[in-house]
């Protein structure tokens, strides 16, 4: 009876991911038509950028200054005493730039617009609009997925270039409160200090993550099938997914990183 449990737990697992890869490669085949036909769900694309990338200029705003000045802070209290004043920028751009602002970031997209999608897409198979897009003719996947697919990768990249860039600027007028540093000093270090393989490995992280964000969401968005109580779970399921995902993802690529 265990072994029968155990087998049938195995199978479905299989089975569930191979339908999320196979979801998956729909979605980019669907997105490279994209650009042919995207009178199609132009709208969509639009409403998803303005959603998830204008609308949390606010927090991302908010979480980048309190973390550059946290980290400004600190360094400045504690690396002196060890004549290592100038690892701070150093720190700087490790924690922003290359860690913390692409995962920050992406937990942030998670939180409003991976359960927004979730939410959307599964009250829309609870309506049975989508059999009303398919007895029309019109492919779900092509005007609802790839639009926002696309709209929450494109805003989670810019979000994250604008986290690194209002960080560590932010940062420098934290540090004149606590000890005055010259505009060109401050930007200078920061500029000697960060590598091109520091920049590709944020935007590499931003892409991923908007990349694993948007299909874990709209994946699970359409798993509901029948009762709106399936919803919630489904939600629930789409952010542990993606939390779980982009830190793997994460690990990996720095993975790489220092082992180039």
């Amino acid at each position: 009876m265990m072994v029968a449990r155990i087998g049938r737990w195995v199978i479905q697992r299989t089975k569930g991911f191979l339908y999320a890869c196979g979801f998956f490669f729909q979605v980019v085949r669907a997105s490279f038509r994209f650009a042919r036909h995207r009178q199609l769900g132009y709208r969509v694309l639009t409403l998803q950028v303005l959603f998830t990338g204008v609308e949390a200029v606010g927090v991302v705003s908010v979480l980048a200054l309190a973390l550059g000045a946290v980290i400004i802070i600190q360094g400045l209290s504690l690396l002196p005493q060890f004549g290592q004043g100038r690892l701070v920028y150093i720190i700087l751009i490790t924690v922003i730039t290359r860690e913390l602002g692409p995962i920050l970031t992406a937990f942030i997209i998670i939180a409003r617009s991976g359960t927004a999608i979730a939410t959307e897409l599964g009250n829309m198979v609870i309506s049975h609009e989508i059999e009303a897009y398919l007895s029309i003719g019109v492919d779900p996947i092509s005007y609802l997925v790839v639009p926002r697919f696309l709209g929450v990768t494109l805003s989670l990249l810019i979000l994250n270039i604008y986290f690194n860039l209002f960080g560590l600027a932010g940062s420098f007028f934290v540090s004149a409160l606590i000890r005055p540093v010259q505009f060109v000093d401050y930007f200078r270090e920061l500029l000697v200090n960060l590598q091109p393989a520091d920049i590709l490995s944020s935007l590499i992280k931003s892409l991923a993550f908007g990349v694993i964000i948007s299909t874990v969401a709209t994946y699970n968005g359409f798993r509901v099938s029948q009762s709106s109580t399936e919803i919630p779970q489904m939600v629930i399921k789409a952010v542990g997914q993606g939390f779980v995902l982009c830190v793997v993802a994460d690990a990996v690529i720095t993975l790489i990183y220092y082992l180039r």
